[in-house]
Formats: C-alpha cells, sequence, structure tokens
C-alpha cells in the first residue's frame, strides 16, 4: 500500500495540531506542499487580503484541518517556525558508492563530542529516507531560521521558513515514525549558541560611503536572486538555482552577506519551487564553492 488511509493522515494532522503544532497538507505520498502558489492564487477564502504561502495558512484549527483532509490523503507537514519548534534533520549519505560515507547522525555525534557535550536525548522522528528528525522547542527569545550544513555535514536545522513532515506521513512507500524519546525538550544553550547569527557589533565592515552604497544592492541581489529560483519552471529550476548562487557567492567572498544568509534564502526558494531538500543543497554548495573561491582568487589578483 502506498499511502495510509485518509483517516490515518487526518488523525496525524490533528494529532499534531493538539500539541500546537501548525499543519498543512503535503501532495500524498510526497514532501511538496500540496497548496496552490502564488501564480494560481484566487484572492479568495484565506488569500482574500493577498497571498498566503504555506507558513501562513499553516494552522490548528481542527475544522480548517478537517475541511482539507477530506478532500485527499494528504502528507502532513508543520511548519516549525510558527509552531515554536527548531527540528535538527539527520540525514543520509546519498553516495550509494559508498558504505563508509558518513551520515548526519554521525556527524553530528562528532559535533557533539567535540564540544564536550551528550547528543541531545528529545522527541525523535524518523524518517523515509533513514534519517532523523530532532524536536526541540525553540528558544522564545531569538527568531532562529533554517540552516544547511550550519552544525555539520548532512546535518540541517528547520525553524522559521522551514517544515517538515510529521509522524504518520508517508514518502516512496516509507511512514515517518516516532522513535525513542517522544518528550520534547528545549533547545540545548550550546546548540542555540551555534545557530545564533553573528551580532552586528561582531561583524566586520567597512567605513566610509561605499558600505552605505552597496548595503541596499546587495539586499535588492539577495531578493532578486531569491525570487527568481521561488518562479522558476519545471527543467530550468535547477539551472537557475545555480546561476543565483555563483551571482551572489561573490557578496559572500566579499564579506557582504553571511554564506548562512545565501544558504537558507535559495534553500527555501528552491525547495518551494519543487526542487528536492538534497538537490538544492548539492547545487548550492556547488555554485557558492566556485563564486567564492573564483572572487577570493580574482581579488586577489586585482591587489
Amino acid at each position: 500500500m502506498t499511502h495510509h488511509p485518509a483517516s490515518a493522515l487526518l488523525s496525524a494532522a490533528l494529532t499534531a495540531a493538539e500539541r500546537g503544532w501548525h499543519v498543512f497538507p503535503l501532495r500524498p505520498g510526497t514532501k511538496r506542499p500540496a497548496l496552490h502558489g502564488e501564480t494560481a492564487c484566487p484572492r479568495t477564502g484565506p488569500c482574500a487580503g493577498g497571498h498566503l504561502k504555506w507558513e501562513d495558512r499553516a494552522t490548528t484549527d481542527p475544522d480548517r484541518i478537517r475541511a482539507a483532509w477530506s478532500r485527499a490523503p494528504f502528507n502532513v507537514g508543520i511548519a516549525t517556525g510558527p509552531s515554536g519548534l527548531l527540528v535538527v534533520d539527520l540525514d543520509v549519505s546519498k553516495d550509494k558508492g559508498s558504505a563508509d560515507a558518513p551520515c548526519g547522525a554521525t556527524t553530528f555525534g562528532a559535533l557533539c563530542e567535540r564540544t564536550g557535550q551528550p547528543v541531545p536525548r528529545t522527541r525523535t522522528v524518523r524518517t523515509a529516507s533513514g534519517g532523523s528528525h530532532l524536536y526541540f522547542t525553540a528558544p522564545a527569545t531569538v527568531r532562529l531560521h533554517n540552516t544547511a550544513g550550519t552544525l555539520a555535514p548532512l546535518v540541517d536545522t528547520r525553524a522559521w521558513g522551514g517544515y517538515v513532515v510529521a509522524a504518520g506521513s508517508t514518502v516512496d512507500g516509507t511512514r515517518y515514525e516516532t522513535a525513542g524519546p517522544a518528550l520534547l525538550q528545549p533547545l540545548p544553550a550550546w546548540l542555540k549558541a551555534l545557530l545564533l547569527p553573528p551580532h552586528p557589533v561582531n561583524r566586520p565592515h567597512s567605513a566610509g560611503p561605499a558600505a552605505g552604497r552597496h548595503r541596499p544592492y546587495v539586499a535588492a541581489a539577495l531578493a532578486r536572486e531569491t525570487s527568481a529560483v521561488a518562479a522558476a519552471r519545471e527543467g530550468q529550476r535547477n539551472a537557475t538555482l545555480l546561476r543565483a548562487g555563483r551571482a551572489l557567492g561573490r557578496f559572500v567572498a566579499s564579506g557582504d552577506l553571511p554564506r548562512t544568509v545565501v544558504e537558507d534564502a535559495l534553500q527555501g526558494a528552491g525547495e518551494s519551487a519543487g526542487l528536492p531538500a538534497a538537490e538544492c543543497r548539492a547545487t548550492l554548495r556547488s555554485a557558492l564553492n566556485w563564486s567564492i573561491s573564483r572572487n577570493h582568487t580574482d581579488a586577489g589578483v586585482a591587489a
């Protein structure tokens, strides 16, 4: 059986909502949102005042959930930001040629060992790929966003701007299931410290008018490239993401943009356009490494 009955998926959605987690439908058997995009927005119902993306339309309202899941056996997405969650995604290696390739659980364990911390025990969900999602209560004092490989290779995080597939959903015939501890724990302070963006006062910056002139241009470039990736059509998505990563990599090389900001923005845009998360990560890593290396070299030659 490819998918669980609609009643089981509805139950999974309602159970998540009872916990205060904001849910929205994912296409049956997949991890992709089932909600309409901006170009197809009817501007009615929840979108009467303007198009709302999946993060804004995620809900804990049981009546809205029952109405949505009555239409199809949708998988369940949890919008992590509105739900007050930070989820650590321990992925598995996609390198089929090496049985010894480390997985996210291994690299995360190594990070814990280096920092002198135990591997956190919290609510854990086994994913369809064989990885794990570690659920934590997000800190209330800071607004954390998604990261891709910031903590360690094959270790991502989902917070504001991100979502995870809920337990009870099925992807590629494999069910997401709670495994290990079921009790949700707060995000450990040491992990929070690693995920906090650099404070502006600690960030190197250029003095003089040049900094003021370039700041709006950098922000505009980030917004333009992110929008281009999100709007890319099928067949052009990966190439658009590659071009965007290369275009913004020069700002990472110059110190105008942190790499994590570019990765988070383009990763989210790529996934919303329909690219698999792993494909986005690989393309971004290649594009940014190429651009940063080239721009560092060019700067050295110019100097």
